[in-house]
């Protein structure tokens, strides 16, 4: 069984030659981040765009949403 909420974005799933595109910055890499869930931040019950950040785009984000809550 799926455990992802009904209509929620399948996660994207690649082998190592896969490429992703971040939806921040452009690049192509072969990971990609979500953050959905983390303390004061909730984008599973929030209507948005859904976007995957490659490692150094999320890494940004984190401190940015950090400092905002600090």
């Amino acid at each position: 069984m799926d455990p992802r909420p009904e209509g929620d974005d399948p996660l994207p799933a690649g082998g190592p030659d896969d490429r992703f595109r971040c939806d921040f910055c452009g690049r192509e890499v072969n990971r990609v981040r979500r953050v959905a869930l983390d303390r004061d931040y909730d984008r599973l019950q929030t209507p948005h765009q859904v976007q995957y950040a490659c490692s150094a785009c999320s890494e940004r984000k984190e401190r940015e949403r950090a400092a905002g809550s600090a």
